[in-house]
């Protein structure tokens, strides 16, 4: 997921792309299905465009960066030993989906779209901006406060590993090495459980994998400069999800109140204000100026704040299922599928539940 900010900083998305029968229109079939197919048309194997002459220094480079972290998630994170990631797309673009994200004007609580196999989520994606702004257009007709940001990266949970794999992609190759291979990481995760009623768990187990991960990478593999830039990069990242969750905390309790709803909106542009400001105070006072987040804090919304949630609320939790697994990933995983298959309250309950 991301905005301008954010996609700086590499936080990382799974697209809900429909890509079996039964979505809820054919138009949104047909996108989904020509978008994705388009992408794997231009996926090439990574040799392939190493030895071509037309490749850059840069870009090869970074392919063989790509096979080493590629080999790193196999042998270290066991993570899964397939096809993806051993391909790479140019799409001449900046992402590779949009996704547009709602919720009402007074909850943190996304409007979910539900799909065949994938099952229900809190996204919507498309492989053009313009049908992702019309969708946008449409619920905040019908009252919604929405966000729609580029992804970077999505995964077909392994799905697409008999056409070639998910590919790498140009629009994330050349990012800073920390970040390159978090992402892999991210995606590869998503292969190993997948609960399909539950967004939140889904993104927050790949997030605690790919911070593991891109850890253990750095400290092995990286460069003093490398391990400098991401130590920058994330000290940013954990600032913001801390003033993040500071409001998005202070909003649901003000949700959750008796109020009348006037009393609430006028409470709610206070603290969206005040959100702003602290913002500010940051990013001059910690950041030297940096000014990669000023795009998702000016839009900053309940819908916004929400995706936030998603990715990060139960990553405690699947922190402590891992010391508590003796930090074997194996071991990890196979508890981690266990509770994919609860229902969602049970699993909820279970992994809240871990010493």
């Amino acid at each position: 997921m991301a905005g301008a900010g954010l996609l700086g900083t590499g936080l990382l998305a799974m697209a809900a792309v429909c890509l079996g029968s039964g979505c809820s229109s054919l138009a949104y079939y047909a996108q989904a299905a020509g978008g994705h197919l388009d992408l794997m048309q231009r996926a090439r194997p990574v040799a392939e465009v190493q030895a071509d002459p037309a490749t850059s220094p840069a870009l090869r480079q970074r392919l063989a960066l790509s096979q080493r972290m590629r080999d790193f998630a196999i042998n270290e994170l066991k993570l899964p030993d397939n096809n993806s990631y051993r391909r790479y797309a140019d799409l001449h673009r900046d992402a590779v989906v949009w996704n547009v994200v709602a919720a009402p004007a007074l909850s943190l609580e996304l409007k979910t779209w539900c799909f065949p196999v994938m099952g229900c989520v809190g996204y919507r994606g498309y492989f053009h901006r313009e049908a992702a702004e019309a969708l946008a257009a449409r619920l905040k007709a019908e009252g919604w406060e929405v966000s729609v940001y580029g992804v970077p990266a999505y995964s077909t949970l392994g799905w697409s590993n008999a056409l070639g794999g998910d590919p790498l992609l140009s629009t994330f190759i050349q990012w800073p090495e920390g970040e390159l291979a978090r992402l892999i990481f991210h995606e590869l995760t998503h292969q190993i459980a997948y609960a399909g009623d539950d967004t939140t768990f889904n993104e927050s187990f790949a997030v605690a994998v790919e911070r593991i991960g891109g850890q253990r990478w750095l400290e092995t593999h990286a460069s003093p400069q490398a391990r400098a830039e991401y130590a920058q990069l994330d000290a940013r990242r954990r600032d913001f999800h801390e003033l993040t969750l500071r409001y998005r905390t202070l909003l649901e309790a003000l949700y959750a109140t008796d109020q009348p709803e006037a009393t609430k909106r006028v409470r709610k542009a206070e603290l969206m204000a005040a959100l702003r400001a602290d913002y500010a105070t940051l990013k001059n006072e910690r950041w030297g100026g940096y000014t990669g987040y000023d795009g998702w804090f000016e839009r900053a919304n309940n819908a916004a704040l929400g995706v936030q949630a998603a990715y990060n609320q139960l990553v405690p939790d699947f922190d402590r299922l891992f010391e508590r697994e003796g930090r074997d990933f194996t071991r990890f995983y196979g508890a981690v599928r266990a509770l994919a298959a609860l229902p969602k309250d049970a699993r909820r309950a279970k992994l809240a539940s871990q010493p």
